[in-house]
């Protein structure tokens, strides 16, 4: 719907998680929005559980389901079936992806770990680093992709993004109120428990042990939430610190109309609210 509606922007996704999907059923969905909107469309996948536990194994489950050490031939096969080119003596050589197009989404590897960025590197594919789930280890990641860079049809030198949570509001002390969702939500997450996101009031007063409360300052210490202009600084500084040349910025909040007004408040502070078309 999002590209039905611009004419410009490139619109696609920060993460589909293999380990949910076969690379036919990937490649045959993209290839369709590719068809439709040509030169638009960006491919980003990762290998996630996406969830807690109990769900991915649901997910996952079935006669087929694999395991995470086949990511690596997942992404082959996506590449194969995107591109034409699966190999003699492959399983499925002969099946296409449909329809048949000339062109193929932008791919990306979305991850957060040196394993992630070698994939990337190896395949020559762009890569994004999963900022929000963890920061531990992301200006070493981006480095050993841009050292092991391998240059592929498609792409000729390495390119990085940053995958980076954000909130915006016209204060701080808004953007903090709105971000508790968030937190509580990420302490829910680490019981396994699958609550949905609460409102703001309801995460201020849940009741968190003492170590949780230690997590909750060390995830406000290193968010990026406030007003559009501490925002904006914020993100250029962690911009500069890794050298990345774009940003996907997830933004998580009870209320879907802050989560818009969030977007378009950090549109705004980059200049870019005009050009979003």
């Amino acid at each position: 719907e999002v590209a039905s509606k611009t004419q410009r922007i490139r619109v696609g996704s920060g993460g589909v998680m293999m380990t949910h999907y076969s690379p036919l059923k990937v490649a045959e969905q993209f290839r369709m929005l590719e068809a439709l909107y040509p030169g638009r469309i960006d491919l980003g996948v990762g290998r996630a559980p996406g969830s807690d536990t109990r769900t991915a194994r649901a997910l996952a489950h079935g006669p087929g389901q694999l395991p995470l050490d086949a990511y690596p031939d997942q992404l082959l096969d996506l590449y194969g079936y995107l591109s034409d080119s699966l190999p003699h003596g492959h399983p499925f050589y002969g099946i296409k992806a449909m329809p048949e197009v000339e062109t193929m989404p932008e791919l990306w590897v979305l991850g957060s770990s040196l394993a992630s960025a070698q994939y990337a590197a190896e395949l020559g594919w762009a890569f994004c680093f999963a900022h929000f789930i963890s920061q531990d280890g992301s200006e070493r990641a981006i480095q050993l992709y841009r050292d092991r860079f391998q240059p592929s049809p498609f792409l000729a030198g390495p390119r990085t993004a940053l995958g980076v949570s954000a909130t915006v509001a016209p204060t701080d002390e808004e953007a903090e109120y709105l971000s508790w969702s968030r937190w509580c939500w990420r302490i829910a997450a680490n019981h396994g428990e699958r609550r949905g996101i609460p409102p703001p009031d309801d995460a201020i007063a849940f009741p968190y042990t003492e170590p949780e409360r230690d997590y909750i300052e060390y995830m406000k210490s290193r968010s990026l939430h406030g007003s559009p202009e501490r925002v904006r600084r914020g993100l250029e500084a962690v911009g500069a610190a890794h050298g990345v040349d774009e940003y996907v910025v997830v933004t998580i909040t009870y209320d879907f109309a802050a989560r818009k007004r969030s977007y378009a408040l950090l549109a705004e502070a980059f200049g870019l609210s005009g050009v979003m078309a």
